[in-house]
């Protein structure tokens, strides 16, 4: 299978769980956050690609919840304030950023971010043959 549609298929699985996540949340959702969903499951997915596979999950979450908190930040400012399309607005929540994130959403993308760690390698693994997952909590052991 080509890199291509690997990556393509992974972006529909995770736009398409993130929309049906908000719709089961918050009774709907708007197109643009497939997009954003797609884009961040990728990312996440793509920890253990660029960093050491020895990571611990808690420290995946945690940069998970970082990428996904950057994202939405940067989608915000283009989906919400440069297009003018309101999706979301954080201003009513504490420590948020120009509305567009808000740091208690940070803490719950991270917790987010682990089942999508879990959701990529289990798709890797058994989709495209790469090697089979396997978890520690803070730093893998050989």
């Amino acid at each position: 299978m080509s890199k291509f549609l690997k990556i393509n298929t992974l972006w529909l699985w995770g736009g398409f769980i993130y929309y049906l996540i908000e719709v089961l949340w918050r009774g709907s959702s708007h197109p643009s956050m497939f997009i954003v969903g797609g884009l961040c499951f990728l990312l996440i997915g793509g920890i253990n690609n660029f960093l050491p596979w020895e990571m611990g999950i808690a420290r995946q979450s945690v940069i998970g919840g970082i990428v996904v908190t950057v994202v939405e930040f940067i989608g915000g400012l283009i989906i919400n304030k440069w297009l003018g399309l309101n999706v979301w607005d954080y201003s009513d929540l504490p420590l948020n950023l120009l509305g567009q994130v808000s740091l208690p959403f940070t803490f719950a993308w991270m917790a987010l971010a682990v089942v999508g760690i879990l959701l990529d390698d289990y798709l890797r693994w058994k989709l495209y043959g790469e090697k089979k997952p396997w978890y520690t909590l803070w730093t893998r052991r050989r």
